[in-house]
């Protein structure tokens, strides 16, 4: 075992006293090919930039191979619906209700104020919806239904007035068809079979037809991830999502396997995705590594999630709450299950997480797809100065002000005074004939 301090483990934490034992450790430290991603997709987007529309046929061949028409119609729309369970569309539409009511419940937290701040000085802010918004769904090895729900029946939720979304094919059927019909159902306005890099771009320049966005959301790879980042100021973006996370911080009370569980239900995303448990209990900790190992020899998931536990997943042993506060919130996880019995406590005391499962009866897996919270989340410790995608995202808090002649009046000379410090003085003529403007005012 190996006992660190957290200024050891995580640079930068300046005053962390708590101490740590590793009971595993992970094996690997992310192994990004970042400059040939960086240059990869500054390259398609030069080129999607230039060429367009042919350039974005091009790559969805060579990408994709797929070659047929890139808007997907009504009548495909209608005939993969009707070929869905009747329990799928059921299951969908719980979600999608619970994840549209909570939005509605936190845009309706959102106030709009107006305020007389001094004599005649009236300021305000309003919630502005973002106008045009492009939502990618990831295909790749899990495609990921419940991301419609999560970006497009949010962003309707905020009042946001065209939706354009993209997904890649399946197969030579297009895109898969539970996400389709999730994508139409959520509330997206127009769909295309287009995925990757070339869907965010096209997306942002307005190619194949769309109107240009203003915002894109959605999770990806590293590529779709790099691409966000490179467009941001084109348009803006949700945030950056790298591979998921789950933290678990569990007492004796807690039942190992339960906990083992849940470490690998996050462990199958990829084989880079972390699990880490912080426990007050080494014995509770080891149980939970024999369980996992346990558990291992028959999941369905197993040649990916494997590798991701051994590669990335760590148990840490701290000597009280407090430390696995400490330890929990210098990871800032994306997924944050608490299983202890101070629950409560963990719930008033944390800091930086993503989303927060508190107690054995909720998991990962209830947020990921639909309990109601939003499932696109901070990775990378992003956690310790942003949360996930909410109804808030789409909006823009706007402020105004408005005076009368008198307070105008008397507050010129403060306002040119200011600018003359500063050595703005055509800013501070635009004060000084205001003063002089409503003298008798």
């Amino acid at each position: 075992m190996q006992t660190f301090t957290f200024l050891d483990l995580k640079p930068g934490l300046v005053g962390a006293k708590a101490m740590g034992t590793f009971i595993k450790r992970a094996a690997a430290e992310a192994k990004l090919r970042r400059a040939d991603v960086e240059k990869t997709v500054r390259d398609m987007i030069a080129d999607i930039a230039a060429r367009r529309d042919a350039a974005v046929r091009g790559y969805a061949e060579t990408l994709d191979g797929w070659t047929a028409e890139l808007r997907v119609s009504r009548d495909q729309i209608n005939k993969v619906g009707s070929r869905l369970p009747e329990t799928f569309k059921e299951d969908f539409a719980v979600c999608h209700r619970q994840v549209r009511d909570f939005a509605k419940r936190q845009r309706e937290s959102l106030l709009e104020i107006e305020v007389e701040v001094a004599p005649g000085v009236t300021l305000g802010h309003k919630h502005i919806p973002v106008r045009n918004v492009g939502c990618y769904i990831p295909g790749g090895k899990y495609p990921l239904v419940s991301a419609a729900i999560m970006s497009i029946g949010t962003a309707r939720v905020a009042g946001v007035e065209s939706i354009m979304s993209c997904a890649p094919p399946r197969d030579e059927n297009g895109i898969y068809g539970p996400t389709l019909y999730a994508l139409d159902a959520a509330g997206a306005d127009e769909i295309y079979c287009l995925g990757g890099v070339q869907a965010l771009c096209s997306m942002a320049f307005g190619c194949i037809g769309m109107a240009p966005v203003h915002m894109i959301t959605g999770p990806g790879n590293a590529y779709v991830s790099e691409a966000k980042r490179q467009l941001f100021g084109e348009v803006g973006i949700d945030l950056l999502a790298g591979p998921t996370e789950i933290c678990i911080i569990a007492d004796e009370s807690a039942d190992p396997s339960l906990v083992a569980t849940d470490l690998l239900g996050q462990a199958e995303h990829g084989p880079d995705s972390p699990a880490w448990l912080v426990t007050t209990s080494e014995a509770f900790g080891r149980a939970v590594l024999a369980e996992i190992d346990r558990q291992l020899e028959t999941l369905p998931t197993k040649d990916v999630a494997a590798v991701s536990w051994r590669d990335y997943g760590e148990i840490i042993a701290v000597a009280d709450d407090d430390e696995a506060i400490a330890v929990s919130d210098a990871y800032a996880p994306e997924h944050l299950e608490v299983m202890t019995m101070r629950d409560d406590y963990y719930l008033a005391k944390l800091r930086n997480y993503g989303s927060l499962f508190v107690g054995e009866e909720t998991t990962v897996a209830y947020g990921d797809k639909g309990i109601g919270t939003n499932h696109t989340l901070p990775t990378g410790k992003a956690a310790r100065y942003t949360g996930g995608l909410w109804v808030g995202k789409f909006l823009k808090t706007v402020t105004y002000q408005h005076m009368t002649r008198a307070a105008s009046r008397d507050f010129a000379p403060i306002a040119a005074r200011q600018c003359e410090t500063e050595k703005l003085l055509a800013h501070k003529i635009t004060a000084d004939v205001r003063g002089v403007r409503f003298a008798s005012g």
